[in-house]
Order: structure tokens, then sequence, then C-alpha cells
């Protein structure tokens, strides 16, 4: 084969191509308009991103803004906005931003998950945040999404257990603010203590899954249940003040009064440590002063413990004196090593302490709200 007739057939080739395109153009002009349009809205699109890392998140919303009027199907550019519009506390805006992303891609967990917080923690829309948490499980188990994520696996199971997690806190604020009657309002208690059981099952040292397990179970009258899921969540946490608080008013109910006070006063010197807010300190020592006269109500036996409180090992232990008549490393580890032993573990190993308490309403001190996590990825 000759080289001029090599050459002859690269011009026709190069020929019918140039006609393809331009019949193409001619006969497609919107699918070559959008094109140019996505390629041009990409670019603004990056540059909202540069903004936002540096910070300038009005000048990023702009451009966001401008990348979406020529391009309004890029559904990270959504996502970024919707992440501004909560950084401005326009929790509307950002959940319609959100469902723009999620209806340009129903497979962004991301976008479902911060939807479901958004509407969970700031708007109380309960039933929206739980149709988000069940579509992202419903999205993750599915092959081609298993697929790819086989390289972080760890990651996928986290954030599996972080949707259960934040369904059990939609389920729960269901419970605490719907306006059903209290047998279908049992139904989302009992959900969401189920939801916070799986969260445990992939994440079984997770403090806030099991603290908000053991408030449900609280709540619902599961007082050994309860007992003993706050004593698993202060072994992980023993610094966090809420599981001695609420374990406090749980013991109290059941009348272990020496315990009762041993958890309140730990929930008080861990506020105090922490110099929490005047407001939250008085609070807990009212609590306390209130546990001690119900307690001198009590038989001999409790007054005893009350009236010698001084003789205790525990009330004489550094950790109630003053942080600065010890060194202050030795101070923290103190607390934590004794903190992490809840004071009524051996109550809870045994269910006919509760006989009689089942069913019962729980106390009106009993109001710490869950908490909310966001995926991690």
């Amino acid at each position: 084969m000759s080289n001029k007739f090599v050459r002859f057939i690269h011009r026709f080739c190069d020929f019918v191509l140039i006609v393809a395109v331009c019949a193409s153009v001619y006969f497609y002009p919107q699918w070559y308009k959008k094109q140019w349009h996505s390629i041009q809205g990409m670019y603004v699109v990056y540059q909202g991103d540069k903004l936002l890392k540096k910070g300038e998140f009005q000048k990023a919303i702009d451009k966001y803004h401008e990348a979406l009027e020529i391009y309004p199907e890029h559904y990270g550019a959504w996502f970024n906005l919707g992440n501004l519009y909560v950084a401005y506390e326009d929790f509307y805006s950002a959940t319609e931003a959100y469902a723009r992303a999620i209806t340009l891609n129903p497979d962004f967990v991301l976008a479902r998950m911060n939807y479901g917080i958004i509407s969970t923690e700031k708007l109380g829309n309960f039933d929206s945040a739980i149709e988000q948490y069940d579509k992202i499980l419903e999205i993750r188990k599915k092959p081609a999404y298993i697929f790819f994520i086989l390289g972080n696996m760890k990651s996928y199971k986290k954030n599996i257990g972080l949707t259960y997690y934040n369904r059990g806190v939609a389920y729960h604020g269901k419970y605490m603010y719907s306006d059903n009657s209290q047998e279908n309002k049992q139904i989302f208690l009992l959900k969401a203590i189920e939801s916070f059981k799986k969260a445990l099952e992939i994440m079984p040292n997770d403090y806030d899954s099991m603290y908000n397990l053991a408030l449900d179970y609280q709540m619902n009258g599961d007082y050994n249940l309860s007992g003993i899921s706050y004593c698993k969540a202060i072994a992980i946490d023993p610094m966090n003040y809420e599981s001695h608080y609420n374990l406090a008013l749980l013991l109290n109910h059941l009348k272990y009064y020496k315990e009762a006070l041993i958890e309140i006063h730990r929930a008080n010197s861990l506020l105090n440590a922490q110099n929490s807010n005047s407001v939250q300190t008085n609070y807990i020592f009212d609590v306390m002063s209130l546990f001690m006269r119900e307690s001198l109500k009590a038989n001999s036996h409790s007054r005893y413990l009350v009236d010698n409180k001084e003789n205790s090992p525990e009330w004489n232990s550094p950790l109630y004196a003053t942080k600065s008549s010890v060194n202050a490393d030795e101070y923290e580890l103190e607390m934590y090593e004794k903190f992490k032993v809840c004071a009524g573990k051996n109550i809870f190993r045994d269910e006919e302490v509760l006989d009689g308490d089942e069913g019962e309403e729980y106390s009106e001190y009993s109001h710490i709200s869950p908490k909310v996590k966001g995926d991690k990825g």
C-alpha cells in the first residue's frame, strides 16, 4: 500500500469525522450547549470551593449560586451550599439545598445524613430524618456500593453505626414531641432502643450510643437494663457528667441512697472541674440536696450513710478535696480510675431488686437530650 493512498485514507477519515461532528452539532445543539454550561459551571464551582477553604463563606455562596444558574445539575455545589446555610443557621434553606443534591444524586449519603441531622436537631421534622436514615441503610446494602468501599471497610461500618445512632435520636425526639397516643409513642421509644442497640453492635465502645440507650431504657421503665447501660457508659467515658447524673436519679428512685449520693456528687465534681456555668452547677447542687433530704427520711442505715459521709472512703477521697491540694495529673488519673466504676454496678446484676418498679413513670429530672453525630467521611 502506497504512502499516497494511506494519506488519502487518513484525510478522508478526518473529513468524515468533521462532517459527523458538524452534523451532530446541527441536529443536537442543546446537548452541546449543556456540555458547555457544565464546563463553565464546574469552573465556577471550583472558584467557590477555593473561597470556602479560605473561610470566605458569603463569597463562596455567591459563587455557588452563580455556578448553579449556569449548571443547576451540580449536586456537589448544592451540598456545599447546604453546609454554608447551616453555618449561617438558615436551616430551611439548608434542607432545600440538601434535597436538591439528593434529587440529582439519590445515593449521596452525606447529603442524606446532613439532611437528617438538621431535620432532627433544628427543625423537629423527625419523620423526614428517619426517612433519610432508612434510605442510607438501603443504599449501603447495594452490592455496587459495597464493592466501591471495600478498601475502606472500617469507615463503612462506622458510618452505618452512626446512621443507626442518628435514627435512634430521631425516634427519641419523635417519642418526646409526638402528639400520638401513649401506646403509639411507646413504639417510637422501642424503635429508638432498637436503633441504639444496632449502633452498639457496630460501635460497642461508643459513649453516646450507650448513654442514649440507657436513657431510653430508663424512660421505658426498664430500670435494670438502664442501670447496666449507664454503668457501661461510665466505663467508656468516666469524665462525662451526664451518665453519673442520670444514674444518680435512677438509684435515688430505687431508694439506693448511698450510691445515688456518690453518683450525684461525682456529677457535681465533674461540672465544677469543667468550669461549667453556675446554672448547671446550682441545679446539680439542688438535686443533691434533695437526695440528702429524701435519704434522711429513710431508715436509720440510710441516715447513717448521709450523716457520716466524712468517714466514707468515697467521700474522704482527695477527689473531693480542692484540686490544688494534689498534683493536677494525679488528680485527673485518680478521678478517672475511681469514676469509671459506677456506684451501682453490683445492684443491676439482679433482676429481683427491681420487682414492682416496672412500668412506673420515671422522675421529672430525667431530661437530658440525646446527642447527634454526623457522618465521618
